[in-house]
């Protein structure tokens, strides 16, 4: 296997640890997409995708926190649940 089976980016790390520790990185981010996946039953683009426009903003104001959040869709929060679910485990 190479880094072209993977379809991984280049490399450009020159010590065997770097390598290694790069490697470990891509393997571990592979093993949570397919975790992702089979979790929820979507694809990992179709996830990253969704999720990338959900945010939660904490804001300070004197004593007081205040939380902006943009509510989720039932799907996403469906697929949430899940992947909360499925890791309590």
């Amino acid at each position: 296997m190479s880094k072209h089976d993977l379809r991984a980016r280049p490399i450009y790390h020159h010590k065997r640890e770097s390598i290694d520790a790069h490697l470990t990185v891509v393997f571990a981010a592979l093993a949570v997409s397919r975790w992702i996946e089979q979790t929820t039953g979507w694809s990992i683009k179709k996830f990253v995708r969704t999720t990338r426009r959900y945010r939660t903003i904490n804001i300070q104001a004197g004593e007081h926190t205040l939380t902006a959040v943009d509510p989720l869709p039932d799907d996403l929060r469906d697929a949430l649940t899940r992947i909360h679910d499925r890791g309590a485990h």
